[in-house]
């Protein structure tokens, strides 16, 4: 060794340094990514996600001998034209609710002012109860009456309070404006949400040509890597489409069960606004964790605008909570849990990012981008280790 050169030197930082700083830079630069461009992957995302839902019908009408295209066109007239019905039953249950409101608002409100009297009593019996007399805050005295006109002159004192002046009248101005046309009234209600509007448009061509030029997709973008990458490649692919196709599918048939057996159980039982109520209830109790106190809050509310039965809420909320219980305990596990695996600490920290990133879209695809994500890192051998931290 040559004497004087030294071994390391501390103004040269290391390899793994500028490795930890890039790989730092690199996921600041893909959030930013992910933030600013919410408009752009929430709209691809969700059109894969329905491309996913309507994949097996269109492999369903292909046995009809019919061409990809046309098979893809005809499943895609078919969803539109149920989700124009289903959007026109909800619509015509919220003008209905709209125009009960006024009177739903007032029994709210009396509600609550009973529940504050009720909550008041219950404060000062148990202040009585609790603490002794002698250490009571003492009540305040009762206000002296007034001596009257003849006490006051008996005593020689009679004060005549001054009348109150009165302002001097100001002439009343009118301002008169003209009226905002129709068109600049919609304009300017709906340019909040022009950019919505704009990027949901392109999802039905988005999942057309998803669904219709499949299986060249997938033959080009193996042709994007190696020959010996494209197994890997091929085996994440089936994967992600595998987990994704399970969560989606499995949670819209669920959420059909489950809206379809809540919506005739409140119907029986009587429930305001069941053909809304049910399948509201249902697409609660699919989120995870809280899925179960939130899926009691839309037919408990629905009653209140009645008076209030104990014995219903008690038989809607017993009959809401078993519906729940044998859907997520036996229905998930056998079509969803199976397939994909994450662990509940992966799936929080996924709806927290996912819900800053991209608010409430976020947290509704925070699972089936989670769940991709740990496909990848299963079939990757380098990744592997990511994907059993992801899993269960």
């Amino acid at each position: 060794m040559r004497s004087g050169m030294p071994l390391f030197s501390p103004t040269q930082p290391s390899q793994r340094t500028i490795g930890a700083a890039t790989s730092l830079i690199a996921i600041a630069s893909l959030v930013g990514l992910l933030y600013f461009g919410r408009d752009f992957f929430v709209t691809l995302i969700v059109s894969v996600l329905f491309a996913f839902i309507l994949d097996p019908a269109v492999v369903l009408v292909m046995k009809l001998r019919l061409p990809r295209p046309a098979a893809t066109a005809i499943v895609i007239v078919f969803a539109i034209a149920v989700a124009y019905i289903l959007a026109a039953a909800a619509w015509t249950q919220l003008s209905t609710l709209a125009d009960d409101l006024p009177s739903y608002s007032a029994r709210l409100g009396d509600l609550w002012d009973s529940a504050n009297d009720r909550l008041d009593q219950f404060e000062q019996h148990s202040i009585e109860a609790l603490v002794p007399k002698r250490l009571r805050a003492p009540q305040s005295q009762p206000q002296q009456k007034q001596p009257d006109a003849k006490a006051r002159r008996r005593h020689g004192v009679l004060l005549t309070p001054p009348a109150p002046s009165t302002p001097p009248a100001i002439p009343e101005v009118r301002i008169h404006t003209d009226p905002k046309p129709f068109l600049t009234t919609i304009f300017g209600y709906v340019s909040g949400y022009f950019h919505v509007l704009v990027m949901a448009s392109f999802v039905p061509f988005l999942v057309y040509f998803m669904l219709s030029w499949r299986d060249h997709i997938g033959k080009t973008f193996l042709r994007l890597f190696q020959s010996d990458q494209r197994y890997a490649v091929g085996k994440a692919w089936s994967g992600i489409g595998e987990s994704t196709r399970a969560y989606v599918l499995g949670n819209f048939f669920l959420w059909l069960f489950l809206s379809s057996l809540s919506a005739i159980a409140f119907f029986l039982l009587g429930v305001p606004y069941w053909p809304l109520v049910g399948p509201l209830s249902a697409f609660l109790s699919l989120v995870p964790y809280v899925g179960l106190p939130l899926s009691f809050l839309p037919p408990v509310l629905a009653l209140l605008t009645a008076p209030v039965n104990l014995k219903a809420v008690a038989t809607v909320i017993a009959i809401t909570a078993t519906l729940h219980l044998v859907a997520m305990n036996f229905l998930y596990a056998k079509v969803i849990g199976s397939r994909v695996r994450l662990n509940p600490l992966a799936v929080t920290v996924a709806l927290m990012f996912w819900g800053v990133i991209w608010g409430a879209v976020g947290l509704v695809l925070a699972v089936p981008i989670t769940a991709a994500i740990k496909a990848v890192c299963d079939n990757v051998e380098p990744l592997q280790a990511y994907g059993d931290l992801l899993g269960d």
